[in-house]
C-alpha cells in the first residue's frame, strides 16, 4: 500500500483523495474492540433489565467515542512514523484497560476505567498537537492550540480527577465531562479538517468496526450453540445466522455505499458536520444495536436448547429492541443525508414496528418464533432495498 506524506501546513496543497485503505497498525489497533464487544455482549446475556441496558449504553459510549476520535486523527495524520505508532499502541493499551474494567466499571474497576479513558485523551492530544498553532499566528497548520488543549488535555485531567470523587457522583462527573467534549465538537466548524478528511478511508474504518460487532454476533451465536447442542438450538442458530447475514448484506451493499457517496460529495462545513453526525454519533447506535442483538440471539439459542417455552423478556428486548434501534439509527442517517421522510418511512416504519410488536407479544411466542419473525423482517428489508436500487437504475 502506497503511503503519501501529509502536507506540513494548511497552506500546502491538499493531497488527492486517491485510493487509501486501513493500514496494518489500524487493523491491529481494532483487535482490542473485539474483546470489548464480547464483554459488552455478554453483559446482555440472560434476562437483562432496564438498569442493565442503561449501564451498557453508558459504558459503551466512552470507548466508542475514543475510537472514533482516534480514527479521525489517524485519518488526517496518516504518515507512518515511529511516534505515531507508539501513540496508537499506547491508545490501544489504554482501551485494553477499559475493556478489562468495563464489566465492573460501576464497581471496583471504575478507577481503572476512568484512567484508561484519560489515557486515550492524552494520546489524542499527542496526535493533534504537531498541527496546532497559536491563535495569533497567521496561516500555520490546522487548528488553534486552545482547542486540543480544551478538548483533550482538560478532559484527561477531569477523568483523572474523577477517581477522587466518591461513587455515584463519579459517574455524574463522567457524564459532565463527556457532555463538555461533545459541546466543544458541536461548536466546531471543522477548520481545515474537511479538505484533509479522506472519506473513503473513514467509511472503511467505520465499516470495519461494524464488521467487528457483527463478528461478535457470530461468535456469540456459535458459542451458545456449542453449549446447547440440540436440534431446537440448532434451528434457532440457523435462523439467527440468516438474520445476521441479511443485516450484513444490506449494510455493506447499501448503507456503506450511500455514506461514501454522500460524504464524498459534501464540502466545507457540511462535510465536517455530516461526518461528525453519521460516523460519530449515529453509528454509536448502529453498533450498540448489533451488540445488543448479539446478546439476545445468544440467549435465544441457549433457551431454545433448554426447552424454554418463551424467551426471557430481557432477551427479547435485547434482540428485538436492538433490531428496532438498528433500523431507527439508519432511518436517522438517511434523513441526515437528505432523503425524503416518506421514502424513509416506507422501510423504517416496518423495520422499527415489527420488532416492537414482537416485544409486545413475545409472551405468546417460542424462542424460535421470535427469531424467525425478526429474520423475516430483515430479509424483507434486504429484498426491498435491492428492488429499490434496481428501479432507480432502470429509471
Amino acid at each position: 500500500m502506497t503511503r503519501q506524506k501529509m502536507p506540513d501546513s494548511a497552506s500546502a496543497v491538499p493531497e488527492p483523495e486517491g485510493s487509501r485503505h486501513a493500514g496494518w497498525l489500524e487493523l491491529f489497533f481494532d483487535l482490542v474492540f473485539v474483546a470489548l464487544a464480547a464483554q459488552l455482549s455478554h453483559s446482555l446475556h440472560g434476562d437483562p433489565g432496564p438498569t442493565d441496558f442503561g449501564i451498557f449504553l453508558a459504558l459503551y459510549f466512552p470507548p466508542w467515542w475514543a475510537w472514533i476520535n482516534l480514527t479521525v486523527a489517524a485519518n488526517v495524520f496518516h504518515e507512518d512514523t515511529v511516534r505515531r505508532r507508539l501513540l496508537m499502541l499506547s491508545a490501544m493499551l489504554c482501551l485494553a484497560v477499559m475493556t478489562v474494567a468495563v464489566t465492573e466499571a460501576t464497581g471496583d474497576r471504575s478507577v481503572a476505567y476512568a484512567l484508561g479513558y484519560a489515557g486515550t485523551r492524552v494520546v489524542l492530544l499527542g496526535l493533534w498537537w504537531p498541527s496546532t498553532r497559536r491563535a495569533t499566528e497567521p496561516g500555520g497548520p490546522l487548528v488553534p492550540r486552545w482547542r486540543p488543549l480544551g478538548y483533550c488535555l482538560v478532559s484527561a485531567l477531569g477523568w483523572t480527577g474523577s477517581v477522587l470523587v466518591p461513587v455515584p457522583w463519579r459517574f455524574a462527573a463522567w457524564a459532565v465531562l463527556l457532555a463538555a467534549e461533545l459541546g466543544v465538537l458541536l461548536t466546531a466548524r471543522g477548520g481545515g479538517l474537511p479538505r484533509r478528511l479522506h472519506v473513503g478511508h473513514l467509511v472503511e474504518r467505520v465499516g470495519l468496526f461494524v464488521i467487528i460487532v457483527f463478528g461478535e454476533s457470530i461468535v456469540a451465536l456459535l458459542t451458545s450453540l456449542d453449549a446447547a447442542w440440540t436440534g431446537p438450538a440448532g434451528w434457532v442458530g440457523l435462523i439467527g445466522f440468516v438474520m445476521l447475514a441479511a443485516l450484513w448484506w444490506s449494510y455493506f451493499d447499501f448503507g456503506a455505499v450511500s455514506a461514501e457517496m454522500v460524504l464524498g460529495a459534501a464540502s466545507g462545513p457540511q462535510a465536517f458536520s455530516l461526518a461528525r453526525d453519521v460516523t460519530g454519533f449515529l453509528h454509536f447506535f448502529v453498533t450498540a444495536a448489533v451488540i445488543s442483538v448479539a446478546g439476545g440471539l445468544a440467549t435465544a439459542v441457549e433457551e431454545a436448547g433448554q426447552g424454554h417455552r418463551h424467551l426471557a423478556h430481557g432477551a427479547v428486548i435485547a434482540l428485538a429492541g436492538g433490531l428496532a434501534l438498528y433500523h431507527a439509527a439508519h432511518a436517522c442517517i438517511a434523513l441526515r443525508f437528505g432523503r425524503g421522510p416518506l421514502k424513509v418511512a416506507v422501510w423504517a416504519v416496518p423495520g422499527i414496528g415489527v420488532p416492537l410488536v414482537v416485544v409486545a407479544v413475545s409472551g405468546h411466542l417460542a424462542p424460535w418464533q421470535v427469531v424467525l419473525i425478526l429474520a423475516a423482517e430483515v430479509v424483507a428489508h434486504l429484498l426491498y432495498a435491492r428492488s429499490a436500487v434496481r428501479r432507480r437504475a432502470g429509471a
